[in-house]
């Protein structure tokens, strides 16, 4: 484990690095259309940006000891913010509470806004002395008036980040304070076995006098929580109890952690200082900015009046004071135990019981072999052509910079930022767990049967874990893909039937089920991270009971997209309905990561399916990446688990050996396909083969093909008509497109090659 000194040193020479090595970002980009294009003088002011990304993890977490847990100070001033109206440009606006946001002062005094500057992209111009800080729906443009208050708001900001970072790993409830070694920790000498005995008897004396057992656990995540609070204040007045004095070589660290007044004080009114001083914590000091972010004339150049408010104090501090009263008012908080050793062991009884239903998760799903999959696939390949390219030099920002809030759909992407598949295809993928169907098709029991289809519903997530660096190439209108699969008996058909709004329609078939969807997805990109909402529903049909499913799908979010370090998750509420029988429903929940969650909390699913008077029958729950698990089985068990990748899936798109199947073309094959099947495309065909600069021209030229194609329509006052899907109202009155059902004839007779041809590319 390395030192302190040396954490703190590499982490200084991580943020020197942001001077000599410029963002991916700031590098050249593609030249896109005019909807994206920028002025010279708006790509040069680019250059002069930086993005603070957060320090990785294992500087900040590289001690057994746990954070310290310092608050970072106050800080008070005024700064400039840019408004479009009224009275465009940069107006003063204050922050005289300091915290971990920065309210918005109108000339009375009032708060009009505030932003928390723990969950907000930042980024700073040390040229212009400008930061913005983006948390998704507020964006705002501050500038400081000089260099040097500049350089200290930018390491008050860090300061404050990392703490409330810091924070909430430590307010991870059970899952981090309630681990069983920890609370053996807490409990001091006393095990498992001796917390669980003496724990037992009064969690059981409690729920006896509770009526309502889900208060209960209310109340015991309430005590848990408040017990780590208890935790972080005693650590906070051994802080303040350890105060050292203040040493010229600490000035510029101190900065983060003191209390400061930045307007100069007026004759006749001073200003209100804070005067006392902390030793460095930890946190503060890695997250502090290196001296590369000013320089050393800067820090002497310090005006007087704050370098005065960093004297140390005399006496008992205010904040220590008001650290106490926090600690005795948590400390009577936490009821309905006498004292918080009997809060540790009941949460520990608690603990021992989701443990028990966690082990048999796990043991669940280290015992089942990959999903039923065939052993064989037919000769299909299992490798692409080639290895996905490196896209670290597509200016990203740049691209999006004017097209925040916007359906990016709309907006034309560089190649090297696509992956070799389309929408079209990516509607197939979901059926690459099929056997769940084909399961529910021989499950007599309503309501075991749901489950299976509630599985087969979570599965068609799980290849996203892998694939947050590239997106599917978007369909041109008229635009087709079809799957034959006789190893996994279905066949399926898959059309682009509008373009504005971009809509994707699909319909499969197999002796067991049915399956159709037409999707309509919107993009926007926040600032922070894009959002894709789909907006249709899915269908599904099990002849053999008669039943007809029904859900909706749920929203996908990629965050830090502007950084290498994007991740992916799902959230949201799935409500599966039977239409052609009440008795049986299901509520599926993509839980929301906390911002400041571990990484075992991600990706959580929980589900239950439900009797016609709302009794639960079935619960299941896991994680849509790793598994599924019902314990209300007759025999618990998984019931699903994704297959494992292939090798080096990393180096190909992240996709898995079903997606790596999907673009394959044979010869055999070939004679088969209408002319607008999506394996013909030639920039998708390409870019699987590596040949990215080819396949981003040849991209820029299908697309003004397109364009082309729509102007001449309507010119002549045509609409474009879809040839293997139709538009309707299912029974809820919605707009649906449903497949006509001439796909396979005319590909059994006479033959796509003696249709007429519709040429897309």
């Amino acid at each position: 484990m390395e030192s302190y000194s040396s954490a703190l040193n590499r982490s200084q020479s991580m943020t020197s690095g942001l001077e000599k090595a410029p963002p991916s970002w700031n590098k050249p980009c593609h030249s896109r259309s005019s909807s994206t294009a920028s002025s010279p003088q708006s790509r040069q002011n680019i250059k002069d940006w930086e993005v603070m990304d957060e320090l990785p993890m294992e500087v900040q977490t590289g001690s057994d000891k746990p954070p310290d847990m310092t608050v970072p100070g106050i800080c008070e001033g005024y700064m400039l913010k840019r408004r479009k109206w009224p009275l465009k440009g940069w107006h003063k606006v204050g922050n005289p509470q300091g915290f971990c946001g920065i309210p918005k002062i109108n000339k009375m005094g009032r708060i009009q806004g505030s932003l928390d500057v723990s969950v907000a992209v930042m980024s700073m111009n040390k040229k212009t002395y400008r930061i913005d800080l983006d948390t998704g729906d507020i964006l705002y443009h501050v500038k400081a008036k000089s260099h040097e208050l500049f350089y200290i708001w930018v390491t008050k900001l860090q300061a404050h980040r990392l703490y409330k970072k810091n924070e909430g790993l430590g307010h991870n409830g059970y899952l981090q304070a309630g681990t069983p070694a920890g609370l053996a920790q807490q409990n001091g000498d006393l095990g498992p076995e001796g917390a669980s005995t003496e724990a037992n008897g009064k969690v059981s004396a409690w729920l006896q006098q509770s009526q309502d057992p889900d208060s209960c656990v209310a109340e015991l995540n309430r005590c848990q929580l408040d017990v780590s609070e208890l935790s972080r204040l005693a650590e906070r007045l051994q802080a303040l109890e350890n105060r050292k004095p203040i040493s010229n070589g600490e000035l510029q660290r101190i900065i983060s952690i003191q209390n400061l007044c930045l307007e100069k004080p007026k004759k006749s009114k001073s200003c209100r200082v804070w005067g006392h001083s902390r030793t460095l914590s930890r946190v503060e000091a890695l997250g502090m900015l290196s001296s590369s972010h000013l320089s050393t004339s800067s820090v002497a150049s310090i005006p007087d009046y704050v370098c005065s408010q960093l004297s140390p104090p005399s006496g008992e501090s205010n904040e220590s004071r008001k650290t106490q009263q926090d600690f005795c008012t948590v400390s009577l908080r936490a009821r309905p135990f006498r004292n918080t050793a009997d809060v540790t062991r009941c949460s520990f009884a608690l603990f021992v019981s989701p443990a028990s239903e966690t082990v048999k998760y796990r043991a669940s799903l280290s015992q089942t072999p990959g999903t039923l999959v065939p052993k064989t696939t037919g000769g299909r390949r299992s490798v692409l052509p080639a290895h996905c390219p490196d896209n670290s030099h597509v200016g990203l920002m740049a691209i999006l910079y004017n097209n925040i809030g916007k359906d990016l759909s709309r907006v034309s992407m560089p190649a090297p930022l696509n992956e070799p598949i389309n929408l079209l295809q990516r509607l197939c993928e979901e059926l690459e767990y099929s056997e769940l169907l084909d399961t529910a098709s021989r499950t007599a029991d309503p309501y075991q049967r749901m489950v299976y289809v509630a599985a087969f519903a979570i599965s068609g997530y799980s290849s996203a874990i892998f694939r947050n660096r590239y997106k599917p190439f978007n369909p041109v209108l008229g635009e087709t893909y079809e799957c034959v699969r006789e190893d996994r008996g279905f066949r399926m058909i898959s059309e682009q039937v509008s373009h504005h709004p971009p809509i994707s329609a699909c319909h499969a078939e197999s002796d067991n089920f049915s399956f159709w969807q037409d999707q309509r997805w919107k993009n926007k990109f926040w600032g922070k991270s894009l959002e894709i909402v789909p907006t249709g529903m899915v269908n599904l049909k099990i002849p053999s009971y008669g039943d007809h499913y029904e859900w909706n799908k749920v929203v996908t979010c990629i965050h830090n997209v502007l950084s290498q370090q994007r991740y992916l998750e799902h959230y949201g509420e799935v409500t599966i309905t039977n239409l052609s029988s009440p008795a049986c429903t299901c509520r599926i929940t993509f839980v929301k990561a906390r911002y400041w969650g571990s990484e075992t909390t991600k990706n959580e699913v929980q589900g239950t399916v439900l009797d016609q008077g709302g009794s639960i029958i079935h619960r299941f729950g896991g994680l849509w990446h790793e598994g599924i698990y019902c314990d209300t089985l007759p025999t618990p068990k998984c019931i699903w688990k994704p297959n494992p990748q292939p090798k080096d899936h990393l180096l190909y798109y992240g996709f898995s050996l079903f997606a790596i199947e999907l673009n394959e073309l044979t010869p055999e094959l070939k004679t088969l396909l209408p002319p607008t099947d999506s394996r013909l495309r030639p920039d998708q065909r390409m870019l699987e083969d590596g040949m990215v600069e080819e396949s981003d021209k040849k991209k820029d030229e299908l697309e003004e093909m397109q364009r082309e194609r729509r102007r001449q329509m309507t010119k002549r006052g045509e609409e474009h008509i879809p040839r293997f899907f139709k538009q309707g109202r299912d029974a809820a009155g919605r707009d649906v497109w449903e497949t006509n059902g001439s796909y396979w004839k005319l590909r059994e007779k006479p033959g796509f090659a003696n249709v007429e041809r519709m040429s897309l590319w």
